[in-house]
Order: C-alpha cells, then structure tokens, then sequence
C-alpha cells in the first residue's frame, strides 16, 4: 500500500473510533497520529490538523456509546448514520470557550465555516438563506415591528437582517457566549456588521435568566436563533422557555424559532408544536428554508403569535425585499421575497402525516396565472 493511502486509512480507523497507536478504544478527541506526524514534520500543515479534520475534510463531530457490540457512528447523535463532509483549505481558529468548542476554517467550496462543538453553523456561501428567513419571516408578518429580541445570534447575521427595517427602534440581543461574538467580528465581518447598527444593545447573559426580568409585553418579535438542542442551548426548547417569551410579546407579538429538519426531526417538531400550541393563544405554524450545509439541507422555523391582533404568517403585510438603497450600499437581499416567504408554509405530504399537529395547519393559497 502506499503511504498516502496507508495514512489515509490509518485517519478514517481512528475518527471511525476503531483504534489508535496502541490498537485500543479511542477518545474522539485526540487527533490522529499521522495528523500528528505531519505537525511534527512539517509545521505548516497544522493548519489543517482538528479531531474533525481527516485527510483535509471535516465531518461532524464523532460519538461513541463505548459498549460492545454497539454500532459507531462517526457523526452527531442528532443525526446517526450520517455526516456532512466539506473539503478543508485551512484551519484559522480553534479554541475552547467557556461553554463550547469553536472552530473557523476555510472551505474550498462554501467559504470560511463556523463551527459549534463539532456541527456546522454558518458558512459564508449559504448563511443567506438561514439568516433572512429566520428574521424576515417573523418580522414582514406583522405591521412596523419597533423592538426586537435575539436569543443567541452571536454572529450577529440575524442582527443584520433585523436592521433592514426601518421600523424597528430597539434590537436588543442575549448572547451567552461572547467568544463567539469575538471570532464572528474577526472572521465574519459581513455578518458581525449587525453589532455596528447603533439600536443594538448587547447583554452577555444566559438568556433564560434575561427572559425572567424583561418586563412583560415589552417586544414585538422575538426571534431565537439558537443551536442544535445539546450542550447550553438544551433548555431554550424546553416549555418553561417559551412560557417565558411568550410572557415578554405583546398581545399579537411574534416568535421566530429554529425548528429542525423536518427529514430528521418530525419527533422534535411535533413536541415543540405541542408546547407552543399550548402556551401561545394566536397561532402557530412551521415553515422551511433549503440550507445545503445543513444535517438534511433543510431547516425548519416555528413561527407563534400570542393572543391579540391576528397575525397571517403566509402572507407578508411588510415586505421588505425592495429596499431604498439596497443596490448602492451592497445590502441586496440573497435568499428571501415575498414569494419564497409564502411557499415557506408549503409542507410535504409525509411531514403532515408524521406530525399530527400540522394536519390541521392552512395552505398557501394557490395563485392562477392567466396570461
């Protein structure tokens, strides 16, 4: 065999968390040793060495249940017997903060690529997609939104999207990890340009704590762009959370939530439909968007109204894709009109049979075109 391609073997047995030097179990951690040899030998190719990273492609993060006779899976327990792959260039930046692992490296397709506790967030070429949908679907269903809450965000993608509308007054944002802030300022410029908007007001706190002293009725829309529900973001689908933001809209106020795959994730879908549908009296919907660096490339948003002014979510009433200036200054929308914000509500016909909950939910109406 020849070395090349020994080593290339020698990678996938060690992430596949089959072996390591000594030909025992495997912490998924540690990087493999030819990963190492390469280091040692030749310092620049550090650059491309993580636990993620083999032979210069980075797939989502590994797990392992350590009992025998148990499958392994080189992936994230959220999405077992499956990984996404994206060709590394080069790695820019590792660490470990205080609540996650943070990893930025450059991709030979998608751009730099933002990566939480091994799963991807963003990446430069697709962001557009999550980021105006998650913010506009929200903020064009309801007549001049004025404040606005962003649980997480701390790239600050949905904050730029937000201050497209000049309605709005206040944005406030709860970001629990400001190292994620950080890197997104130094390798994400283009996103992080929400924090320059001067309505912004910044709070590095856990946002379930922010919720308990937001006096209520205070916002219009609140938008929740947290991440996979692991690690610190596992009590933001919790009843108890939502319980909280619907104290803090006011009548006929607005929740925008990141909602799952609807391929991967129906059971999640259909526990949140239920809490929702329970704590906020107007309506409840679930919409989605295709993000092809995403676990099925799709992701979903569940989108709430309390009680109040009725809301119609499929059909915007603010329609925000004709901005004054938006050609001159560069802040063209990439993803998002009022006709995608509509088709958005369009769920397939095995997503209504698997979640009960959405048998029920109303159509997009359909248009007759007559020339």
């Amino acid at each position: 065999m020849e070395d090349g391609a020994g080593r290339d073997l020698e990678c996938q047995k060690i992430m596949d968390g089959k072996v390591n030097n000594d030909g025992n179990a495997l912490d998924m951690g540690i990087i493999p040793s030819c990963c190492l040899k390469a280091r040692a030998s030749v310092p620049e190719l550090e650059a491309k060495c993580h636990s993620t990273v083999v032979s210069g492609w980075f797939s989502e993060h590994g797990s392992c249940s350590g009992k025998a006779g148990k499958r392994l899976y080189f992936n994230n327990p959220m999405w077992p017997g499956e990984a996404h792959s994206l060709e590394v260039e080069k790695i820019l930046f590792k660490e470990k903060s205080e609540y996650q692992e943070i990893l930025v490296f450059e991709s030979s397709t998608y751009g730099k690529v933002l990566v939480l506790d091994g799963i991807v967030q963003l990446t430069e070429k697709d962001e557009c997609a999550y980021q105006e949908m998650i913010a506009h679907l929200p903020l064009c269903s309801i007549e001049s939104p004025k404040k606005v809450l962003v649980v997480g965000g701390g790239d600050g993608g949905v904050l730029r999207e937000i201050s497209r509308h000049r309605s709005v007054e206040l944005i406030d944002i709860c970001e629990i990890d400001k190292m994620v802030i950080d890197v997104s300022k130094k390798f994400f410029p283009e996103l992080s340009i929400g924090f320059e908007d001067p309505r912004v007001q910044l709070y590095i706190r856990d946002a379930v704590e922010f919720l308990h002293h937001v006096p209520e009725g205070k916002y219009d829309a609140i938008i929740v762009d947290s991440s996979d529900p692991v690690g610190p973001a596992q009590e933001l689908l919790e009843r108890p959370f939502f319980e909280t933001i619907a104290r803090a809209l006011r009548p006929g106020g607005v929740l925008c939530n990141m909602a799952e795959s609807m391929w991967l994730h129906t059971h999640l879908i259909q526990d949140m439909l239920s809490i929702c549908r329970e704590t906020f009296k107007g309506s409840v919907h679930y919409a989605w968007a295709n993000v092809p660096t995403y676990p099925s490339g799709v992701i979903g948003f569940l989108i709430c109204s309390t009680e109040g002014p009725p809301v119609d979510f499929i059909h915007p009433i603010n329609p925000i894709e004709k901005i004054e200036g938006a050609v001159k200054h560069q802040r063209e929308l990439r993803f998002y009109n009022s006709e995608i914000h509509t088709a958005a509500f369009a769920l397939p016909s095995f997503v209504r049979r698997e979640v009960t909950l959405l048998r029920d939910s109303p159509t997009p109406a359909k248009q007759i075109c007559v020339s």
